[in-house]
């Protein structure tokens, strides 16, 4: 038993000196005939917002749960690592989009002015490569699914796209986010099952006000600044009611996510989730009581947890009787 256990142990250290040594070589390899582009690997880490994961969260909760009701269960494997990933790479694709947009306006606002496009490290040309790039990815995993899923990804390619350039034309960009950002559910329930059932857009409507509720909160951290330079957003729009708005779309996502219940025989643990998150959402319209950006920063992030909050008591609910 001894000899086997010094055994196993010196397979794992031989083994992981391989890969270390195997990364090492890799890294070299790229750095010697990439220098350019390996010089950049961190600004573009801090371009794709790696360094910032939770737009992946804010998009992969809603996008999980959908799979989950869709499964009745436990949904195919091959179809959650595709939806991970594709979350992932779909989210890194919109932040390099969107600072191409904004790249002669990060720089004038105190939050983003440190970005790698409004800094000049990384050209518009570049994100806009990287951006084409990390969607083609996106797409190779969709086609590893069906043919209704791989329709409607070209829908949720072209609102994702058009998104950052609303801010400029229109104060209900926020609107536009909530669509893109909602389309990974329907995309879930057509993998998972082949059709989209009618009630799959009550789940989208309701993921829809709670994007606009977040990102009307995120907005609010920049207010004053793109007051100046001339950025739209629902923030500015609502102006001194935007607390009550926000707790208005607040009310209307738990009204809708609670009448999706009964199609989908959800239960009290779907329920009692959804009760958690109403108290979250109480907690957020504390912090943005006197407006202060760093506590309405704060509430945006705190929706990270009204997310896994649902998802994990409808998983819950969908395996206790």
């Amino acid at each position: 038993m001894v000899l086997r256990s010094m055994e196993e142990t010196h397979y794992l250290v031989r083994s992981r000196t391989f890969l270390v040594g195997l990364w090492e070589a890799l890294r070299q390899g790229f750095a010697k005939h990439f220098p350019e582009t390996y010089a950049h690997l961190p600004d573009y880490w801090r371009l794709t917002r790696m360094d910032r994961p939770i737009g992946i969260f804010l998009l992969l909760w809603p996008t999980l749960w959908c799979l989950w009701i869709a499964a009745d269960g436990i949904p195919d494997f091959k179809l959650l690592v595709i939806f991970v990933l594709g979350t992932v790479l779909m989210r890194a694709a919109g932040c390099c989009i969107n600072d191409f947009a904004d790249r002669d306006f990060d720089g004038q606002v105190e939050r983003t002015k440190d970005r790698p496009l409004a800094t000049g490290k990384i050209s518009g040309k570049e994100a806009l490569t990287l951006c084409v790039l990390l969607c083609l990815l996106a797409f190779c995993l969709v086609l590893l699914t069906n043919r209704l899923t791989i329709y409607l990804s070209f829908g949720g390619l072209v609102i994702a796209i058009i998104y950052p350039f609303m801010k400029r034309v229109t104060h209900l960009a926020q609107l536009v986010l909530g669509a893109a950002f909602s389309w990974g559910g329907l995309m879930a329930f057509t993998a998972q099952t082949g059709e989209l059932p009618v009630y799959a857009w009550l789940l989208y409507t309701a993921n829809f006000l709670w994007t606009v509720v977040y990102d009307t909160q995120y907005a609010m951290v920049d207010r004053d600044d793109d007051a100046k330079i001339g950025v739209k957003s629902t923030a500015i729009l609502f102006a001194e009611a935007d607390r009550f708005v926000i707790g208005m779309l607040q009310l209307f996502f738990l009204v809708a996510m609670s009448l999706s219940a009964e199609p989908f025989g959800l239960g009290g643990w779907y329920q009692f989730g959804l009760s958690l998150a109403a108290c979250l959402f109480a907690h957020q319209q504390f912090l943005t009581w006197k407006r202060h950006p760093k506590d309405c920063f704060r509430a945006f992030l705190n929706n990270q947890n009204v997310g896994m909050v649902i998802f994990f008591f409808t998983v819950v609910d969908l395996f206790v009787p």
